[in-house]
């Protein structure tokens, strides 16, 4: 897979909570007023442990999700980049 999400860093939006639910979470952004429904408690602990790795793939592999579920998961962050749900993370210049 070549997907270059997998390479970049990215975190969930200042703007949006998240409020665990049953069957995973609900994320609501504070500044579009969006509301999205995370179904899947592994993707909610990968969204939540974003900022904690270099990368996407990094990750991915600390959340312990097999390498031919990564194009699944990349696919669903990238719904939720496209409502700024999580937002790639500037890294600072040294």
């Amino acid at each position: 897979m070549t997907d270059v999400m997998l390479e970049e860093p990215w975190a969930l939006s200042p703007s949006v909570a998240l409020r665990p639910e049953p069957f995973g979470a609900l994320a609501y952004h504070f500044g579009n007023r969006k509301l999205t429904f995370l179904k899947r408690p592994e993707l909610v602990a990968l969204v939540r442990e974003l900022e904690h790795h270099a990368d996407v793939r990094h990750a991915l592999e600390a959340g312990g999700v097999p390498t031919e579920q990564h194009t699944a998961y990349v696919a669903a962050l990238r719904g939720l980049a496209d409502t700024d749900m999580i937002r790639k993370r500037q890294e600072d210049a040294a």
